[in-house]
Formats: C-alpha cells, structure tokens, sequence
C-alpha cells in the first residue's frame, strides 16, 4: 500500500514539474486586419471629425445670424433716430433763417434810418448821382462814388444823367446795342456785368444799397424808329439776398399805356440758375434774358413792359428824393 502512495507521489511531482516547466498552453496568434478594413476604421475616425466639425460650425453660424441680427436692429434703430435728429436740425435751421432774415431786415431799417439822419446833418455826404446833381454836378458822364464804411458800400463806379427830367438820375441798366448778353446767372446778375459806359447791368447788389434811401425808378423805352416812352414810379426798392432781391414798386405815372411791372410788383428775383418766379416754364430760362433786363422779376409769365417799343430795350435810372 504504502508502495502505491509513493509511487501515486512520484507522478503527481513529475506532473508538477511539468506544468511549471511549461505555465502557458500554446495559444493561437492573433489575428491581422486587412488593408480594406484599416481604411474602413480611418474613414470612420474622420467622420466623426467632421461631423464634429460640423457641428461646430452649426453653432458658430447660428451665433453669427444671431449677432447679425441684433446688429441690424441696433443699425435700423440708429438710423431712425439720426433721420429725427436731422428733422429736428432741419427745424431749427429753418427758425435761425427766419429769424436770422427778420433781424437783417431790421437791421435795414435801422441803417436807412441813420443813414436819412446823417442825410440830414451832412451836407457834404456823397450817395448817388442825385447827390452829386445837388452840388452842381451837372454834366452827364462816368462819376466814382466814395466807399461808405457806415453803410457797407464800396466804391462804386455809376453812370449820371444830368439832364432827363431834372437830373440827378443813376443809371442802373442799360440795353441799346444789344452786343452783351443779359442771360446770365445769379452770381453776375448779383455783381453787375457789362460796360458803364455801354449795356451793363449795375448789380442787384449795388442797386439794393442806392434803393435804401427814398427812391423814384424811371424807365426810358425807344424803339426802332426812334419813338421814345417813359414810366415813373414814385417809390422803388429792392429787398437784399435773403429775400432774393424782391421788387417793390410805388405810384406809376408815364405815356407808355399799360403798366407792365405792375405785374413784377412784390415778386422775387429770378435767373437761369436760381427760378424764384411763379412761371410754370421758367421764365428766365425760356426767354433767356432777351426781356432787356426786366425778366429778373417775373410772374405768371408777363415780362414785357410794351412789345412795340422794346427793340431797343428799356433804361433803368434811380433818382432819390
């Protein structure tokens, strides 16, 4: 018995040893992926990438369109609030202009005033033509008016008329020869253009400066076979810039029939650049200045003072009282 134990002992070491000789059983290799099925497992790494991408890329553009739209809103909000602001600037423009031309208009007044004073208290004041007549000037010709610092006029270089109907009278315009052109533009009309001693125009300006003072306006017409017509208005004004050089007339007397600037009474200054007439065809541009310096004032179209004795065209003469 004891035999078989010993023996039984003897295997189970042998056994033993055997196993620890060799721990592991043999096991099979693992097995390789294909090429095609490496690929298929890149391609797939790379979806997700891009789909991850994408993603990211969803939520960008969703903040964008967002941020867009929040910036829009503020962009249409500060528009309407810049066009009420323009609104409100147009406003108060509008209420400087028209206080602004009220307190120029006083201030006319005022200088016309101070000026008829000075009048009054010197003798030896030079304003026009009428005031050199009044120091025995009395030869019609070229005369310099001195500057006057009071009244902002320069010197000024007019035309007298010593002679029609009492003399004393200054040229303001005059058209015969028909060689300058009167359509013109606000600027030259403003100034003044053409010879003195030929056809000109003495200058809205100027003409606005000589009728501040009590004025008559008297316009000589001839025609071509030497017939001669005059009209007298017993008081004349021109409104300065502002009031685009409105026209204002007084009394008419004269022999030429019908009263043609009756209809240019109280009406604005108008020219091919600067329409203040109410003529629905722009009188100053249909007739371009051929109406012998009269189309400057304008309504409802009426520019001639006689049509038979306009070839020649009129002369415009200032005398004051």
């Amino acid at each position: 018995m004891l035999k078989k134990t010993l023996s039984a002992m003897t295997w189970l070491c042998i056994f033993i040893t055997a196993f620890v000789s060799h721990p592991a059983w043999p096991q099979k290799p693992p097995k390789r992926k294909t090429p095609a099925q490496l690929k298929a497992a890149a391609c797939c790494e790379e979806a997700k990438e891009l789909r991850a991408q994408i993603a990211n890329l969803s939520s960008l553009l969703s903040e964008l369109s967002e941020k867009q739209e929040r910036d829009w809103v503020s962009v249409v909000m500060q528009v309407m609030e810049l066009e009420s602001s323009t609104k409100r600037m147009e406003s108060r423009l509008t209420d400087a202009e028209s206080k602004y031309s009220e307190m120029n208009n006083q201030i006319d007044i005022m200088q016309l005033q101070a000026a008829q004073t000075v009048t009054q208290t010197s003798a030896d004041a030079i304003y026009d033509c009428s005031s050199l007549y009044q120091k025995n000037y009395r030869i019609s010709g070229v005369y310099k008016l001195p500057p006057d610092d009071f009244l902002g006029s320069p010197e000024l270089e007019v035309f007298c008329d010593m002679e029609t109907s009492g003399g004393g009278w200054t040229t303001i315009q005059r058209r015969k020869s028909g060689l300058v052109s009167f359509f013109r533009d606000w600027k030259q009309y403003k100034q003044g253009f053409g010879s003195i001693r030929g056809d000109f125009w003495l200058g809205n300006e100027h003409i606005h400066r000589l009728s501040r003072r009590p004025t008559r306006l008297r316009v000589e017409m001839e025609d071509w076979e030497g017939n001669l017509r005059h009209a007298e208005y017993s008081r004349f004004a021109l409104g300065n810039e502002l009031n685009s050089y409105r026209l204002f007339l007084g009394n008419y007397s004269g022999n030429v029939g019908n009263d043609a600037l009756l209809y240019h009474n109280n009406t604005a200054f108008s020219t091919k650049d600067k329409d203040n007439d109410n003529c629905l065809d722009k009188c100053a541009q249909l007739r371009k200045g051929e109406v012998r310096g009269l189309g400057g004032w304008s309504r409802q179209g009426r520019t001639n003072l006689k049509t038979d004795l306009e070839p020649h065209g009129p002369a415009f003469w200032l005398w004051h009282f």
